[in-house]
């Protein structure tokens, strides 16, 4: 896995062994990165189930001025720090080692982010957790775009319930990322 571009362009990122964590393949990034690199420049990017932290460091590196990783794996979290120094992008990164809720309640109050992404270990429902969360959150707002990658099987019919409005959906091989705005 490598930082695609940017600053940090073609630097390989570490990853922890095992399957404890599911890094988005360099393919599905890149297309992910051009759908969003409007966005980027000066944008505050919250990275949700982190993981080693390549969807947060490619944001950094395309422009994003700040960058929080949340993830509670604490060899996932070691990962992301060393990525971060390695990538020369920590300070303007800021790690939560904390369960997704955990961290979310404690940056209320702190800014709004530009753009969500969550990436959940798959059919535990965690999105639509964080979700119904963010619908009365004050780290979000209007115009945060929040991006869920997720497989195919995912429901997402009551984000509208939820007060969302589905923008799109990008469908891959092997998962997809539906994104989402407050309605």
């Amino acid at each position: 896995m490598r930082v695609i571009a940017g600053k940090a362009r073609r630097l390989n990122l570490k990853t922890i062994p095992g399957t404890d964590t599911r890094p988005t393949t360099d393919r599905i990034k890149e297309t992910l990165f051009n759908i969003l690199q409007p966005e980027l420049l000066e944008c505050r990017f919250l990275d949700l189930f982190s993981g080693s932290g390549g969807i947060g460091i490619e944001a950094l590196s395309r422009g994003a001025s700040y960058a929080v990783f949340v993830e509670k794996n604490p060899k996932a979290a070691a990962c992301i720090r060393e990525n971060l120094a390695f990538t020369k992008l920590a300070e303007d990164g800021k790690l939560l080692n904390m369960d997704v809720l955990q961290a979310l309640r404690s940056l209320e109050g702190k800014g709004v982010f530009d753009i969500v992404f969550m990436d959940p270990p798959y059919n535990n429902e965690l999105e639509r957790q964080v979700l119904e969360y963010l619908k009365d959150s004050t780290v979000v707002d209007e115009n945060t775009l929040i991006i869920v990658e997720a497989d195919f099987q995912t429901d997402f019919s009551y984000v509208e319930s939820l007060g969302y409005r589905q923008l799109r959906s990008k469908e891959y091989k092997t998962n997809k990322h539906v994104f989402l705005e407050r309605a």
